[in-house]
């Protein structure tokens, strides 16, 4: 697994869906799970002043979406329509994979539930907590950027089978520091760590991911679990785990 710098590595930068968490974890359990919860945790929460405002945020995402020619489901005003339309929308969203901050924060309060229910449980590839491991025992910094919220990260990491890991981790990130696929995102996490971006290794299953990071200045692994993406011509550095990734 070539690097340009191992020794210069002080920071582990990690997404999560497809790279620490499988796939279908995302797909198939997480996101029905947030659409089929929706109404009734509206219903329930709606009232809340955190919740208040995150339906103004998506509101105005709305907005957004209808400028954009997106068609998104209709937002009446009347109250009961309302929440119908709201509930509309966000289905919508998820069914979209869309990636924008109010609905992560939504569904992490939805997922939040779910987790404290027991219905839920994190899920994370059986070479992650070994890598952890091994990087703890090395000093380096663990971190995690996901379009997910920092919210639903934390509580993914915390309820896996192998325990909570979240001690382990240093920092999360999420959509509010900017777009995975922008290399100022990957710029402004390197400050906030007090690290130059060469120190760095961002790992992730998403092509345009690594291209940013990379360009950012950080050195970069893609990570093929299935072997179904397709390696950027800018490194040639692709793994399918965590098990030759900065080893003793």
């Amino acid at each position: 697994m070539p690097l340009t710098d191992e020794p210069q590595i002080r920071v582990i930068l990690l997404d999560i869906e497809g790279t620490t968490t499988p796939i279908n974890f995302v797909y198939q359990t997480l996101f029905p799970y947030a659409s089929r919860k929706l109404k009734s945790f509206l219903r329930e929460r709606r009232q809340d002043t955190e919740i208040r405002a995150l339906l103004k945020d998506l509101r105005a995402q709305h907005e957004l979406d209808e400028r954009a020619g997106l068609q998104p489901p209709a937002w009446p005003g009347a109250e009961e329509p309302q929440l119908r339309s709201i509930i509309a929308y966000g289905q919508w969203l998820i069914a979209r994979d869309s990636k924008c901050t109010p609905l992560k924060s939504l569904q992490g309060k939805i997922w939040q539930q779910g987790f404290a229910s027991g219905e839920l449980r994190g899920e994370v590839y059986p070479d992650v907590p070994i890598a952890f491991e091994r990087w703890r025992r090395q000093k380096r910094i663990i971190c995690i950027y996901s379009s997910g919220s920092v919210l639903a990260q934390q509580l993914l990491f915390r309820t896996t089978d192998s325990g909570d890991l979240t001690s382990y981790i240093t920092a999360f990130f999420d959509t509010r520091v900017g777009a995975k696929s922008e290399m100022a995102s990957y710029k402004k996490i390197a400050a906030s760590l007090s690290h130059v971006p060469q120190q760095f290794l961002f790992i992730s299953d998403a092509v345009k991911e690594v291209e940013a990071a990379q360009s950012a200045g950080m050195q970069v692994l893609l990570c093929e679990r299935n072997s179904s993406a397709s390696s950027p011509a800018t490194t040639g550095a692709v793994i399918s785990n965590f098990d030759s990734v900065l080893v003793d």
